[in-house]
């Protein structure tokens, strides 16, 4: 069962099975931004008024993904990257990595991303 809207500290199964979930999300979501920001390359003027549009329709995208992160208890981190507070620190993901393998302290970012033994 898979809580939602709950702060909370994961193990790593637990982050490893919302895993498949926030990867087929994800990937569409990927895949919607990548179809936005061809069109926009289609203009030779950025300023026009459809292009503007179009960059509300993805940081829309972005938006929604973000909040899907957020109601399964994980903290967006970047475009496309999750972490899942472990209470020591953060499991780390980003896409389009298969596996949550990685982690990393508080105060540490995703440079600082160590691997999981």
């Amino acid at each position: 069962m898979i809580e939602i809207n709950r702060k909370k500290t994961f193990t790593l199964a637990d982050a490893r099975h919302l895993l498949p979930i926030i990867f087929r999300f994800t990937e569409e979501s990927s895949r919607e931004v990548k179809a936005h920001v061809n069109r926009i390359e289609a203009f030779s003027d950025k300023t026009h008024p459809a292009v503007v549009k179009i960059e509300e329709q993805i940081n829309d995208v972005i938006e929604r993904w973000q909040s899907k992160i957020e109601k399964l208890g994980g903290e967006p981190k970047g475009l496309w990257m999750a972490d899942f507070d472990n209470g020591e620190g953060y499991y780390c993901w980003k896409y389009p990595e298969n596996e949550i393998n990685h982690w990393h302290g508080y105060q540490d970012g995703f440079s600082g991303r160590i691997v999981l033994e």
